[in-house]
């Protein structure tokens, strides 16, 4: 049973998804087929041929494709479940412009441009580079002549039989109408290794080693001048030597200065003498 009633078709990732099932169900590819399965929009399976001139031509083979909720946003991730010799078997693959930060994955990309790019990636020379598997080209080429027979349980068809009915398609539609192009910047890499230093080798979509790009160079910015504030004046903490208070000094006048007030109690005690006198005299 679909699952695409259980959708709102306003969701921005829901409504994208089935723009993208439709359009590839319309401009079909005689050299891929994908589409998202019948239980669940976020799981897609694709097939695709390999590529003419290489240990791969005539071989045909099946994946899986993992939507993000946050599609497309984020990039999808690829799993190959038949053995090519190019990539390894049920191994996370993730699309980037660098390979290894998935960040940089343009939602203007979508499916059709990754499977493009995946295809284009398996006719390069895997040899120390991101995903490259070391299978001797007899042995790529032996998977390939056995790959068509490959049957997946979900989708309940071999890989020949998902192309030739993608080939009607292609005929039904009156032919190939789009040219497709992989965008020069574009990248791949295993999951696992998005998180470590770009230190490897990508695989660009011309099939050359992808050079890491020159760093730009840094402007060290200089660092802030703060004003010179002076430098605040030492405090010189001396001992501070008291001088001792001054004793009272006794100021010895002159015998012939008399102070005014032994004259009144001279005056004073002379009249009472002389009170005490008049009252015996008058007793």
């Amino acid at each position: 049973m679909s699952t695409t009633g259980q959708f709102s078709s306003k969701n921005p990732t829901i409504k994208r998804i089935l723009k993208e099932a439709s359009e590839l169900a319309n401009s079909p590819s005689s050299d891929f087929h994908a589409a998202p399965l019948e239980t669940d929009l976020f799981e897609w399976h694709f097939t695709l041929r390999g590529t003419s001139e290489s240990p791969y031509e005539g071989g045909i083979y099946h994946g899986r494709i993992v939507l993000p909720p946050a599609y497309p946003l984020k990039p999808p991730s690829f799993r190959f479940l038949t053995p090519s010799g190019r990539f390894e078997v049920n191994r996370e693959i993730c699309l980037s412009i660098s390979g290894h930060h998935e960040e940089t994955w343009q939602p203007a990309w979508g499916i059709r441009t990754a499977l493009v790019a995946i295809r284009s990636f398996m006719d390069t020379d895997a040899k120390g580079q991101v995903g490259g598997m070391d299978a001797s080209e007899d042995a790529r080429k032996r998977w390939a002549a056995q790959s068509g027979k490959s049957k997946c349980a979900t989708c309940g068809k071999t890989n020949e039989e998902i192309m030739a009915e993608q080939d009607e398609a292609v005929k039904e539609a009156g032919g190939e109408s789009k040219n497709d192009v992989v965008p020069d910047e574009l990248r791949l890499a295993y999951r696992e290794d998005l998180s470590k230093p770009q230190n490897g080798t990508a695989i660009n979509a011309n099939g050359g080693v992808a050079q890491p790009a020159a760093s730009a160079p840094q402007v060290v910015a200089a660092p802030a001048v703060q004003p010179v504030q002076p430098p605040a004046p030492a405090t010189v903490t001396a001992a501070v030597h008291n001088p001792p208070a001054p004793q009272p000094q006794l100021v010895q006048r002159p015998q012939d200065e008399m102070p005014a007030w032994i004259d009144k109690a001279i005056y004073g005690i002379l009249t009472v003498l002389a009170f005490i006198l008049w009252q015996k005299m008058v007793g």
